[in-house]
């Protein structure tokens, strides 16, 4: 099995076995060619090869390289936008329809892992955790909300009845998802990787693409040592696409957040920590986030860089916080630690279009891509399959460049975060 590319992360060492597959070479033709093999990609693929196409997805380096085999592998419904901003910003028919989409991400990853016997340490229910009274406010208000649109599945937690789910004093209380989850990304993406493959659809590894020529009625991929004609071309290298496309440059931001993995703690002392196994995101706007493993590591993260430079050392800027949250952690080993990038969008919300009537992308899940990524994948599928009632809403929703572009707007997003950051500190 080979593995080069992966970067160092418990994900890369705990993955499961997958085939070498080879680089393109040579001319191909296609129905669909897809490019980036994450989690946007893969599901597009999957949904267009369940409907029949003959779909060549394009990997620059190896299945679930970027942000989807290196996320948090927390399975928390909706987007990064509340609807609450959807809603201010976009008007309340949009907020109606993004109410009708909030658990379908969810509902699609676990209905491919029992479909094609997904090996990914699948399991169940996510928990948000307050510090303060004004974030217990914020839930409140989220239950209410999500209420509205159907999705009943929170239930708020004062203090004491957190503590059965997560054992800290830092927090006054919180609201448990029984819908949401959590599981290993990088083993999902694999296991979609042969799912695709199960029905029809090739993959190609290290295979970066150079240019993209979307201007004739079909499109064409190219990489160093070959090409791909086809009837569409779908777009998905989200973080990781640099400048192949310039036309998606501006639109979004690489963001690097940062996870690390503490060696295994045994059973006991998991259980001391998160007796539910459930997994846990805090309130803030520059939040942490953590769950045990399958082999009982806990697996925490947080932290952003604005334009996706890598921190030179994780655990120095993680651990501070672990041992805020639990101070019987202090001086425990760490095993692994990585960053990764995630593509933000100015406005939060995750966008979908059209560079020409044959080529398509998706992006800009903001953080919250795990379930975003797998919906707006199938949504692709279906508008290439001829059902453009979704792709249609999303794809007219304006979009708002970075101010200063890519360069400024990381410094002014930095700046932005200062402030939500002492908003978060002072409670204000």
């Amino acid at each position: 099995m080979s593995g080069a590319t992966y970067v160092e992360s418990y994900y890369s060492a705990s993955r499961n076995s997958a085939p070498d597959r080879t680089s393109l070479k040579g001319e191909l033709t296609t129905d669909i060619c897809v490019v980036g093999g994450g989690y946007s990609g893969l599901s597009a693929a999957i949904t267009l090869a369940e409907k029949g196409y003959k779909v060549t997805l394009l990997e620059a380096k190896q299945i679930g390289f970027g942000a989807s085999g290196r996320n948090g592998g927390q399975i928390v419904n909706g987007l990064n936008a509340s609807l609450e901003s959807i809603q201010t910003r976009f008007g309340g028919e949009k907020a109606k329809f993004f109410g009708t989409l909030l658990q379908e991400g969810n509902r699609l990853i676990r209905e491919r892992v029992e479909r094609y016997g997904i090996d990914c340490d699948l399991k169940d229910k996510n928990a948000y955790v307050a510090f303060t009274d004004k974030h217990m406010s914020e839930l409140e208000a989220k239950q209410a909300l999500w209420r509205k649109h159907g999705m009943d599945d929170h239930e708020l937690l004062d203090k004491q009845a957190l503590s059965a789910h997560v054992k800290t004093d830092a927090y006054v209380g919180g609201m448990i998802d029984h819908s949401g989850g959590h599981m290993h990304p990088l083993n999902l993406a694999l296991g979609e990787a042969a799912a695709l493959e199960s029905i029809g659809g090739v993959i190609f590894e290290n295979s970066p693409v150079e240019h993209i020529d979307y201007t004739g009625k079909k499109p064409t991929v190219r990489s160093s040592k070959g090409a791909i004609k086809s009837d569409h071309v779908v777009i998905c290298g989200n973080a990781y696409l640099g400048k192949v496309v310039p036309a998606l440059t501006p639109r979004v931001l690489p963001v690097s957040t940062q996870v690390m993995a503490t060696k295994p703690l045994g059973e006991e002392r998991a259980r001391e920590l998160l007796p539910s196994d459930i997994c846990i995101e805090d309130c803030r706007y520059i939040l942490d986030y953590y769950r045990l493993s399958a082999d009982k590591r806990l697996l925490f993260g947080g932290g952003t860089v604005y334009g996706g430079a890598d921190v030179s050392d994780v655990i120095k800027k993680l651990t501070p916080n672990m041992e805020k949250i639990f101070p019987s952690m202090k001086g425990v080993k760490i095993d692994y630690a990585w960053n990764g990038n995630f593509a933000l969008s100015f406005t939060r919300v995750p966008q979908m279009g059209q560079l020409a009537p044959h080529t398509w992308f998706a992006h800009g899940y903001s953080g919250h891509g795990v379930t975003g990524s797998h919906l707006f994948g199938k949504v692709l599928g279906e508008a290439i399959d001829g059902n453009m009632s979704r792709f249609d809403v999303f794809a007219r929703l304006p979009w708002v460049p970075f101010p200063g572009g890519r360069m400024f707007g990381a410094h002014y997003s930095t700046v932005g975060s200062w402030f939500y950051a002492l908003r978060d500190k002072f409670g204000f």
